[in-house]
């Protein structure tokens, strides 16, 4: 009788913290700083005090693995469905376009995410359970319903926090109408300061709030340069803004900070031009003299992928493909469709953005669309987008602040964690992630 009596408490006790009353009273921040690797804080000297107080009273794990393919928008999306592409099948930082009258394709970024994004989302999820929404330049977002204040990646002039930003004189009206053709650090401290007014005026219970200085810095120079190192800590420094934001009055007590990165970064030396192999060997044809393409190669890095233009044709040039690429330096290994699986993308009977072969770069070389006229050329800066097993594409996960633990040092986390995460610390159910929630670092316990 006891023994039944347990079961029953501890059965209760599950669905009671299953069904939790939504946390109301809660404000979490997301902050993702785009392209920080895992492996740069194993460099003490690297000047990040805020990150290391987060650490010290908080969580940090010892990195955090991104899922395939690990560039920007497919990562962030997975880091709030709790899926990877296989199921929420975004894998560019766009949707993949394809012009039936030459078979090339085009990245558009600028989709609604009902286009994009096929999960459900923990923004969503904090919607409907009558919480409150906030996002500062996140991804794969346009046009969400579920989204209660808003500073898109293209600010509008006349949305409403633009408007209250212009109001208090951070921005001008030229400014955020020209914000595209302004420098990364600038765009990024207009973000934090759009952060931070919505976090002081509105009180999310949810907050998205994405910074992009170095990554791209890191593609510019490499990571880890004298540059990367100047970009860390301008990034850590807006950390420090919104840490000391949620510490005042209204938001003290009962406000969570996640700061997470997308990916890591690798030093490359060579590019790859796929395309250009395919048209040297006779992948293309012409109709009216213009030039149609039987196959193009999409890069994204560290991995590219590969589309046929004619699916009756597959059997014929998969072979032929396998081979071609198979053969170019830099090219580690040629992935087919039935080994696609294995990265967590998606097959083509799921969604038209899945690819029909998959390609891996060594280290040191990166798929890309240069204009030259060589299947191998000298390159120089950084990239990522390698599989993401590869230990420099590893990302990183800081937690701190209302209901997580003090001085909690994780093991190696995955990204799809952070989603169940988010839900766990605003009371909500989010049952259709396949990450779980990090029940190491919740705590009831305030900073």
């Amino acid at each position: 009788m006891k023994k039944h009596l347990a079961v029953s408490l501890a059965f209760g006790l599950f669905l009671g913290s299953a069904h939790a009353a939504p946390r109301k009273d809660r404000t979490v921040v997301v902050i993702s700083l785009d392209g920080f690797p895992a492996y740069a804080l194993e460099d003490p000297r690297l000047p990040i005090p805020t990150l290391r107080k987060l650490a010290r009273e908080g969580a940090v794990a010892a990195s955090m693995k991104p899922t395939n393919p690990t560039v920007t928008w497919p990562n962030h999306t997975a880091m709030i469905t709790g899926v990877n592409a296989a199921q929420h099948h975004v894998l560019y930082n766009g949707l993949l376009t394809r012009n039936p009258t030459d078979g090339l394709m085009t990245i558009e970024p600028w989709r609604d995410k009902d286009q994009l994004v096929h999960a459900p989302t923990v923004y969503d999820a904090a919607f409907n359970a009558g919480l409150t929404t906030a996002q500062v330049d996140w991804v794969a977002i346009y046009g969400a319903k579920t989204i209660t204040w808003q500073f898109p990646e293209m600010p509008d002039p006349k949305g409403k926090i633009e408007q209250e930003l212009i109001a208090t004189g951070v921005v001008t009206t030229d400014q955020l109408a020209n914000y595209d053709d302004s420098s990364p650090a600038w765009q990024d401290q207009i973000r934090t300061d759009a952060a931070i007014e919505i976090l002081k005026r509105y009180k999310p219970n949810l907050m998205l709030f994405h910074l992009l200085n170095l990554d791209d810095i890191n593609h510019d120079y490499g990571p880890m340069g004298s540059a990367s190192l100047d970009s860390m800590a301008f990034l850590d420094d807006r950390v420090k803004q919104i840490v000391d934001t949620l510490e005042t009055p209204g938001l003290a007590g009962h406000s969570t900070i996640l700061v997470v990165s997308d990916h890591g970064f690798r030093k490359v030396q060579h590019a790859i031009h796929a395309n250009v192999a395919l048209r040297h060997d006779g992948f293309t044809h012409e109709v009216n003299g213009k030039t149609v393409w039987n196959c193009v190669v999409m890069p994204e890095g560290g991995t590219a992928m590969v589309y046929l233009t004619d699916p009756a044709r597959k059997a014929e040039l998969i072979p032929k493909l396998a081979t071609l690429f198979s053969g170019i330096e830099g090219v580690a290994r040629v992935y087919k469709q039935e080994e696609i699986v294995q990265f967590g993308l998606p097959l083509p009977e799921q969604t038209d953005q899945a690819p029909d072969l998959l390609l891996a770069a060594m280290p040191g070389y990166a798929f890309n669309n240069g204009s030259e006229d060589s299947v191998n050329v000298t390159a120089d800066g950084g990239t990522h987008g390698y599989l993401n097993s590869d230990p420099q594409m590893q990302a990183i996960f800081f937690a701190w602040g209302s209901g997580i633990r003090r001085g909690v040092h994780l093991d190696p986390i995955s990204n799809l964690d952070v989603a169940p995460t988010i839900a766990a610390l605003l009371g909500i159910d989010l049952s259709t992630a396949s990450g779980h929630a990090i029940q190491k670092i919740l705590s009831d316990s305030k900073p």
